[in-house]
């Protein structure tokens, strides 16, 4: 919010800087901000434009909070009031009442009631600017108690009204809004804020800011997700391994497979193989012709083969496909393990398309001309055939209009040629209105050594490769062949943005208006996502970064801002709204992958528009239900303030000079007698509970907790966010907080392994970070006040180390870690295990001396060696389970874990490890819990002499060591020291 970023520049202004600090302090300033104000309804989602004008509320027709319901609702509130005045008061009065009620259409409501984070309490009325309370308080103050009557309880408000209403400085305490921005009517005449408003948010370097909400988790390494178009809704998710799995649109998975090819795919757990399960797709009649198409790499006499297959739908469970029916289509010899291709899909045309790469190794060495450009080979080509009516015949036919039907020693199959690697493609369903673009087939080409390209697939064309690498020559004497006649990419990016395309879709969805038109695609190793969009003028497609939105951005409930790199591919659900696929390990048994639904936060369309029915679907066995993993933006336990009682005193006396001030009368209205109250004590219901100020006298000004949100970092850097405490409105009970940050190094993963591309699997440090959500602790304990904490929690998933791709920070950022403002002031204790009888539980491991000592942490004072040590007939001894932090700036709170076992230390890998097992370390060592779990090696990587002791620990935080959470056996481990975990205590 505002008043948040009002703060911090108070807070850092207060300082002197030199003139060379000034800008980047400005810029950081500029982020903030920008990143802070956006609109927002009182239901917690973004505005919308109704779908018809509204009659009362009618500057909000265009953009804003209301449908026509909502405003004939205010409408009538509207009246109900103004029934109480005659004439002359409804004359002088409406207006005020007016503008009041229909700021619930404003998109800027939720600041408006202080209603952006859903767990906080909302403002009654919504916040004026100083200068229109005042004379609101001159012309019509008297219609305060209407409108809080038109809220709840009469008698609820009836001593707080009557005792503000005659008091200008308490009647505005209570309704003014601090923020001047952001206040009504302000707020209209932002030039800044309305500029954009209802436009896609862009940051300062233009990234469009979107936000995600996960769909699905647990996967390893999904390669697609398709839907029937059956009405269900269901789609259906493959995995490398040879599984697919069928989601029902309330996101429950089936725990029967749809489809298991794991005894006959060809793949391995090694990071990165391309080989595998890599697509399938459905017939495009599914509910008359149910059957089902397959893409996958097979083993024939120690000969590696891409192998299209048929298989037909269960007669018995129509969510299964009979494994018996399998007909191969199709089979083609893979002289490589690389540059499998892998998409199958059906055009509008009702073919289906086949796109298979060149074969693998490097530069299509193959032939004198490479596969792709020898249209005689199925290898580098798109192919395009016929698959119905081949019940009794051969499995498919070669459509008539095929471009090199009558070609000599070309084969029919071919539709398109010269690609070398495309991975994902999709087909336009044209503007929802126009059906403008309905057709089009788009496809990420994967490049050589320096371009990947984005194409549009057309008959009989020829992508240039290997003659041409994106715009590029890449074999010069065939790029000089004028014959070549090669279809140029939409667009080429260089290896600096990313070294593996994956294709995306062309929003055409309905939830998001902004994005329609819109293709989304991405990158495999640098985990960027991107967009195009069409100059339908110029044909020119027009490129923009997507990022994720930050700060106030994505508070919207079920939403996150973070994302595991490896982007292997998109998706489009039964109503065309956009997912995509991503994992943290790039591996066929790696249970990391994620599925993201994409969503804008700016614009949405309006209630009821996309509503859909699904289809009911039988099922046969059981269900199993999502539980998303992933940590919310809005991640606050719900507060509630109790309803304000009401006190009288003497108002002070002055020693100034009275002035004879007239005052004129506002109008008074005429109450209409009050029914009884119900016998039951309801209240009119609300989506979240308001609350009212104590109406003292002073009406004591009191501090509003900082809502800390997910903040994207495009490089390896964490900003430190400068503590801030912002004033009340003057009616609401809060806390203050405040946070320290720390800065996340790069983790860089040395796996000896290959992309899509051929290539190395390399993780550019400019790409790859770990990203920590901050969280602060709201608890309302005066001890925590006083002394400010930040949580920061790494969501861990499951066997697979945390690889997440943000957004970028500038680089002014320090990559110091900064050290908070309080300091712990109780010794620092190396605790264990009270009890001697548990040491039996760590499966015989031996004790050794001391003398490799823990050089790290201080003894507790007094006679003993401290809860770490044991008494032996040899002299003193650590226990096993002992732990300790090791820092290299010597900080005594924080550092990388090591635990003793075996007579020496050893490290603790971040697989899976929480902020509950940080609080198992830091109470060992005498805290009183962890406020940060840091994976990826940031408190230290240790060196090779130093041996991994645990992975895959998993503690419920009320262990008294890491030995007795649930965990991989001692020394078996599939990590390295760059995955050496860290820990701050407090």
């Amino acid at each position: 919010m505002i008043q948040t970023c009002n703060l911090v520049t108070r807070c850092i202004l207060q300082h002197t800087f030199s003139p060379h600090h000034l800008l980047p302090i400005l810029l950081l300033l500029l982020r903030i901000w920008w990143g802070s104000c956006h609109p927002q309804c009182l239901d917690y989602k973004p505005p919308f434009e109704p779908r018809q004008p509204l009659a009362f509320c009618k500057e909000y027709s265009k953009f804003g909070c209301c449908d026509v319901e909502k405003d004939e609702e205010i409408s009538g509130r509207f009246y109900t009031i103004m029934e109480n005045f005659d004439h002359s008061g409804y004359a002088a009065c409406g207006k005020y009442v007016r503008s009041i009620l229909c700021q619930e259409c404003s998109p800027y409501a939720a600041h408006l009631y202080d209603a952006e984070d859903a767990n906080t309490p909302m403002r009654v009325l919504p916040g004026l600017c100083g200068d229109y309370c005042s004379d609101y308080w001159r012309q019509c103050r008297y219609t305060l108690g209407l409108l809080l009557e038109d809220v709840g309880n009469s008698q609820q408000f009836a001593n707080l009204t009557a005792t503000i209403e005659e008091d200008h400085r308490r009647f505005c305490e209570f309704l003014v809004l601090k923020d001047k921005e952001y206040c009504y009517p302000s707020v209209l005449t932002n030039a800044e804020l309305n500029a954009n408003l209802g436009l896609l948010n862009e940051d300062p370097e233009g990234c469009l800011e979107l936000c995600l909400q996960e769909v699905a988790n647990g996967l390893r390494n999904p390669v697609a997700m398709i839907h029937a178009d059956d009405g269900t809704h269901r789609f259906f998710v493959a995995e490398q391994l040879g599984y697919v799995w069928v989601y029902l649109a309330n996101g429950s998975r089936i725990d029967r497979p749809f489809l298991n090819l794991t005894k006959a795919v060809l793949t391995s757990p090694w990071a990165g193989d391309e080989r595998g399960f890599l697509c399938i797709a459905l017939h495009p009649r599914f509910t008359t012709v149910r059957k089902a198409y397959v893409y996958y790499s097979v083993s024939v006499k120690k000969e590696e083969r891409i192998r299209i297959s048929e298989f037909t739908v269960s007669v018995h469970d129509d969510n299964q496909l009979d494994h018996s029916s399998e007909r191969t289509i199709l089979e083609v010899v893979e002289p490589a393990s690389n540059h499998n291709g892998g998409q199958l899909l059906f055009g509008h045309d009702g073919y289906l398309y086949i796109f298979i790469g060149d074969g693998g190794r490097a530069g299509d060495p193959f032939g004198k001309f490479g596969n792709s450009q020898n249209k005689s080979a199925l290898l580098g080509k798109v192919l395009r055939v016929d698959v119905d009516f081949n019940d009794n015949g051969a499995p498919y036919s070669i459509p008539s209009d095929n471009p090199f039907l009558g070609e000599k020693e070309a084969r029919p199959e071919v539709y398109a040629y010269g690609v070398r690697n495309m991975w994902r493609c999709s087909i336009d369903r044209g503007d929802p209105v126009t059906t403008e673009g309905r057709g089009r087939m788009f496809c990420g080409d994967v490049g050589q050594n320096k371009y990947e390209e984005i194409d549009l697939i057309v008959k009989g064309g020829n992508y240039g490769w290997r003659a041409k690498e994106g715009f590029s020559c890449y074999d010069r004497k065939l790029c000089q062949n004028s014959s070549l006649d090669d279809v140029l990419p939409i667009f080429a990016y260089p290896h600096k943005l990313g070294k593996s395309v994956t294709g995306g879709y062309i929003y055409r969805g309905c939830q998001m208006p902004n994005l329609n038109g819109l293709y989304i695609f991405g990158d495999f190793m640098s985990g960027r996502l991107m967009s195009l969009r069409e100059n339908v003028i110029t044909g020119e497609w027009q490129y923009n970064e997507i990022c994720m939105g930050r700060d106030q951005t994505c508070r919207f409930p079920k939403l996150i801002n973070s994302y595991y790199k490896y982007i292997i591919s998109f998706a489009e659900d039964e109503a065309g709204e956009l997912y995509f696929l991503a994992t943290g390990v790039p591996s066929a048994t790696a249970r990391g992958g994620v599925i993201y639904k994409i969503v804008d936060p700016s614009r949405r369309a309006p209630p009821g528009k996309c509503s859909i029915k699904p289809s009911p679907v039988k099922i046969k066995g059981k269900l199993i239900h999502f539980h998303p993993k992933e940590e919310y933006v809005i991640n606050k336990k719900p507060t509630t303030t109790a309803v304000p009682t009401t006190t009288t005193t003497t108002k002070p006396t002055t020693t100034k000079k009275k002035t004879r001030i007239v005052i004129k009368k506002p109008p008074m209205p005429a109450r209409k007698k009050p029914k009884p109250p119900p016998t039951t004590a309801a209240t009119r219901q609300t989506t979240r509970k308001t609350t009212l100020p104590t109406t003292t006298p002073a009406l004591k000004t009191t501090t509003k907790s900082v809502s800390t949100t997910t903040v994207k970092p495009r490089t390896v850097q964490m900003a430190a966010t400068t503590p801030a405490t912002t004033s009340s409105t003057g009616y609401r009970t809060t806390s203050t907080t405040a946070d320290s940050s720390r800065i996340a190094k790069s983790p860089t993963l040395t796996t000896p392994s290959t992309g899509r591309h051929g290539r190395p699997l390399q993780y550019p440090p400019s790409t790859t970070s770990q990203y920590f959500k901050p969280q602060l602790l709201t608890t309302p304990s005066t001890k925590l006040l006083k002394q400010p904490h930040m949580t920061l929690i790494s969501t861990p998933y499951p066997k697979a180390p945390d690889h997440r791709m943000t957004t970028a920070w500038p680089p002014y950022f320090s990559q110091t870690p900064l050290v908070p403002s309080y300091r712990l002031q109780r010794p620092l204790i190396n605790t264990t295990l009270l009890k001697t009888q548990e040491e039996k539980l760590w499966l015989g491991e031996k004790l050794e001396s001391a003398g490799e000592g823990n050089q790290v942490f201080k003894r507790s004072r007094g006679r003993g060696r401290g809860q770490g040590y044991k008494r032996v007939r040899e002299g003193w001894r650590l226990r096993v389970g002992s732990v300790r932090l090791v820092s290299a700036e010597g900080l005594p709170d924080r550092g990388r874990v090591e635990i003793f076992i075996r007579g020496q230390w050893g490290t603790v890998c971040d697989d899976l490890f929480t902020i509950k097992s940080g609080n198992v370390v830091c109470r060992q060592l005498g805290f009183s819990n962890a406020l940060a779990v840091m994976k990826r090696a940031v408190l230290g990587e240790a060196d090779d002499s130093v041996k991994i002791f645990l992975d895959d620990v998993e503690c419920e935080g009320g262990e008294r060591s890491l030995l007795e959470c649930k965990r991989s056996r001692v020394g078996k481990h599939n990590c390295s020291h760059a995955e050496d975990v860290g820990v701050i205590c407090g």
